[in-house]
């Protein structure tokens, strides 16, 4: 998946945060409703505009930007 096909980032558009390409739907919004428990299927149901390839795509740049990154563990509690 290359990402770079789907997703934009545009100063005027959403602060600059990354968005799927045609939308307003950052990939940062995408991720909240997977982590609250919505399947692909009432994504894509609930957001017409938004391609099975947008939605791809934005996991594909979330996960190239994890990785590119150096990451600390969580302090103990």
């Amino acid at each position: 998946m290359n990402w770079h096909d789907h997703i934009a980032t545009d100063p005027g558009v959403l602060a600059g945060k990354p968005v799927v390409k045609g939308t307003r739907l950052s990939v940062e919004f995408l991720l909240g409703l997977f982590a609250a428990g919505w399947t692909e299927r009432q994504v894509l149901e609930n957001y017409p505009h938004l391609t099975p390839e947008g939605l791809q795509a934005a996991f594909a740049y979330a996960q190239e930007r994890i990785s590119d990154d150096t990451w600390l563990a969580p302090k103990a509690a």
